[in-house]
């Protein structure tokens, strides 16, 4: 009988085992560690995982770990096979191209209007979170860029003060970042040049130049490797 494969999936202990922490905290820590892993390649698109294997990888019981693969399903990361574990999907080249146009279509016209009436102090303020993606980038750290990468584009987004559109597009922003099946591990150089994009968004949005803004922000969709 095939066994659902875990051999990538970091074998140091998520929780040392004097720490107390709450069911709800170790949750989160794991579910963000799979959500890394997924991002990094450790859990493979089409590979089955068992809650207690990953439970004693991480070094918790299977119960957190099984709560956040649900979290991972209904966010259509992973489908629940029942008494066997949980399935990677797989993405295809159509769905990530699919998602980079209704990406662009919902924040193409945000951007622009941010560009149009923020003031100019609230996108230098933004500068410290371009530098975490370019810091990021620079150490070739996929998972700690993906996260850079979501709050950057967050944290714009979340100046038109629309919480639904925020959760929206970091939703949408997630599952873009999902590797294909038997893709090359995003090259650092990748993450470097992506990470640029940022600043000079934020420089295009400071001069209030639209067709810089509008360009920008569709070109980084299009060739978004995180």
């Amino acid at each position: 009988m095939h066994e659902p494969a875990h051999a990538r999936v970091p074998a140091q202990p998520l929780i040392p085992a004097q720490q107390k922490v709450l069911r709800h905290s170790v949750r989160g820590q794991v579910l963000d560690a799979l959500r890394a892993a997924l991002v990094d390649g450790d859990l493979a698109p089409g590979e089955i995982y068992s809650g207690p294997a990953l439970g004693e990888r991480f070094g918790v019981s299977a119960t957190p770990v099984r709560e956040a693969m649900q979290q991972l399903a209904l966010e259509g990361a992973v489908e629940c096979l029942p008494n066997r574990g949980f399935r990677v999907l797989t993405r295809t080249a159509r769905e990530l191209a699919e998602l980079a146009e209704v990406r662009a279509l919902l924040e193409v016209p945000v951007m622009l209007r941010l560009a149009r009436t923020v003031p100019v102090s609230a996108f230098e303020s933004l500068r410290p979170a371009a530098a975490a993606t370019a810091g990021a980038a620079a150490a070739g750290d996929l998972p700690r860029y993906a996260d850079a990468d979501r709050s950057f584009h967050g944290q714009v987004l979340a100046l038109a003060g629309n919480d639904q559109l925020v959760q929206v597009a970091e939703e949408l922003h997630r599952r873009a970042q999902w590797p294909l099946p038997g893709a090359a591990r995003i090259r650092r150089a990748d993450l470097i040049a992506d990470a640029a994009e940022h600043s000079a968004l934020l420089e295009a949005l400071i001069a209030r130049d639209l067709p810089v803004v509008e360009s920008l922000v569709r070109e980084h969709f299009a060739g978004n490797p995180a």
